[in-house]
């Protein structure tokens, strides 16, 4: 499958715009509470009766109600959205942590359904299923040649637990066709990519996302690493976009000691509700350093917050995204909702991290945009920070509000990637499907190697670098890799390890070389202080 080249100015030209969710559930009230007693709210439900009943030509009045809905809600403000039937359930699902399914990574590849790699110990792994198969049919309903959207497949392949579906899959390695019978099972969704020794006394967390297991997973990870001998913390939160907010004060209790104030929030009343570590926490001593980056927000701001401002550890990276609102989901009866903004966060010492957004949700979104332009992703004196929002931590570090969490050390993108071509071209979705068209092809071509050899047989070779160089020129995007040869290089090489070995393997392949975790490990000065 070719990358469509109308995403690229998406995939290179922007940073990651991010609205999160935070906090709880609750139901939206009943609809009878809406009816006659304020004009303007009967004015809008008449309307919709009028069109509904009285209007020359046949109208979805559903449609104009979800537009109605927007532009309310647009008026608010950028994290005060309207979710859709259609996408609640998937959001729902990502950020509780699990669903039933087969348990297969896969995307469409020249309209079948390729199979990038089974899950670990998952319900297809254990059928047979393997890298590169098709799934040609399920049960009896034909898959490929379709254009099926995810939705539609995955609704496929999903069921109850313990339930048997029959999959036709053509395994191109063998040149032919099997049927597999597969009991679905409950299949993870990881918040938590990885927990891992940098050496022998530093262990690694990267959280993808705050979603409800995450706090359970991380906890596993710190547990893992302690007895495997951790003493110093690296906690990486680059580019996620927050989620729960729970989960991030659970995770900061196990670093923080008891009575150090997390974080507190106060909504339209005045109600102040303020969260303090307790007793229970497994990390309380020991080094923590936090990686943050542009793209770092909600829960990931308040985790950053409260360790900077309790003087716990040290945030390295670059300025955070800027989001200091607390959302709560309310649901509609058709299954859609809407995530309203219901309070403000504050760090410890009282900072809100919130940017502005008086300007209208296109600014407040392009904000991220501008920060190449002002040179602040280079240089941490081109960050703005504001005087009057200038606060003191218990230790006397001067922390800053207004805007996200600017870190005590600071890491260039340049140093980091390159450039930022580069940057969201190796954090984009093109160099896995580079990687798995190229293993299509030869999938052999690694068969029965160890980790290690497979390391030292791909880091001899610039083939696997031209072809890539080569497949984006093919797909209209003309990059030169000349400077960022070695950077490049290592990222294929840990997206073959990836699909080839598992997800730790690429951290360890990606990590060696990182310039935060270098900045850390003292093995590189290029971090300013």
């Amino acid at each position: 499958m070719k990358f469509n080249p109308k995403y690229w100015p998406i995939v290179i030209g922007t940073t990651l715009a991010v609205g999160i969710l935070l906090g709880g559930m609750l139901n939206f009230p009943d609809e009878n509470h809406f009816l006659v007693k304020n004009n303007s709210k009967s004015k809008l439900n008449k309307l919709i009766d009028f069109i509904d009943k009285e209007y020359v030509d046949d109208v979805n009045t559903d449609s104009i109600v979800n537009l109605t809905v927007d532009n309310i809600l647009a008026q608010l403000d950028p994290h005060s959205v309207y979710v859709p039937p259609s996408e609640q359930a998937a959001v729902a699902e990502n950020m509780k942590g699990n669903f039933v399914g087969i348990g297969v990574n896969f995307y469409m590849y020249n309209d079948s359904v390729a199979v990038i790699k089974p899950v670990e110990n998952g319900p297809s792994e254990k059928a047979g299923i393997k890298a590169g198969d098709r799934i040609l049919y399920a049960n009896k309903t034909k898959l490929f040649g379709r254009k099926l959207p995810n939705d539609s497949l995955f609704s496929k392949l999903k069921g109850t637990v313990g339930s048997e579906i029959e999959v036709m899959v053509y395994r191109k390695s063998e040149r032919r066709k099997l049927k597999v019978k597969i009991t679905r099972d409950i299949i993870p969704l990881k918040s938590v990519d990885v927990a891992l020794l940098l050496n022998a006394t530093t262990g690694y967390i990267k959280i993808n996302r705050f979603a409800e297991t995450t706090f359970d997973e991380f906890k596993a990870g710190l547990v893992k690493l302690k007895q495997q001998g951790a003493k110093t913390l690296v906690i990486d939160v680059r580019d996620n976009g927050g989620g729960y907010m729970e989960e991030a004060i659970a995770i900061a209790d196990e670093l923080l000691k008891e009575k150090e104030l997390i974080v507190f929030t106060k909504n339209k009343k005045g109600t102040i509700d303020k969260k303090y570590a307790t007793a229970k926490g497994i990390f309380e001593s020991g080094n923590v350093f936090l990686l943050i980056n542009e793209n770092s927000a909600s829960a990931s701001e308040i985790l950053a917050g409260a360790i900077q401002d309790n003087d716990r550890g040290i945030i390295v990276g670059r300025r955070s995204f800027g989001k200091g609102l607390v959302q709560r989901e309310m649901d509609f009866e058709d299954g859609s909702a809407v995530r309203l903004t219901i309070a403000r966060y504050y760090t410890p010492v009282g900072r809100s991290i919130q940017k502005p957004y008086s300007k209208g949700n296109e600014n407040y979104f392009k904000e991220s945009d501008s920060r190449f332009v002002n040179g602040e992703l280079y240089e941490k004196d081109s960050i703005k920070v504001t005087d009057t929002l200038k606060f003191k931590t218990k230790k006397g570090k001067i922390v800053y509000g207004g805007g996200g969490i600017v870190p005590d050390v600071f890491v260039p993108l340049e140093i980091e990637h390159g450039n930022e071509n580069t940057a969201y071209l190796l954090q984009s979705g093109v160099v896995g499907h580079f990687v798995f068209e190229q293993l299509d092809k030869n999938r052999n071509a690694f068969k029965g190697l160890t980790f290690n050899q497979f390391a030292t047989k791909i880091n001899a070779t610039d083939a696997y670098f031209n072809l890539f160089q080569k497949y984006l020129f093919e797909n209209g995007l003309d990059i030169k890799f000349t400077k960022t040869k070695p950077l490049v290089k290592r990222y294929l090489a840990a997206e073959f390890a990836r699909q080839l070995y598992g997800e730790k393997y690429y951290y360890e392949i990606t990590l060696k070389e990182d310039a935060m975790i270098q900045a850390i490990l003292g093995k590189k000065s290029n971090a300013k202080p």
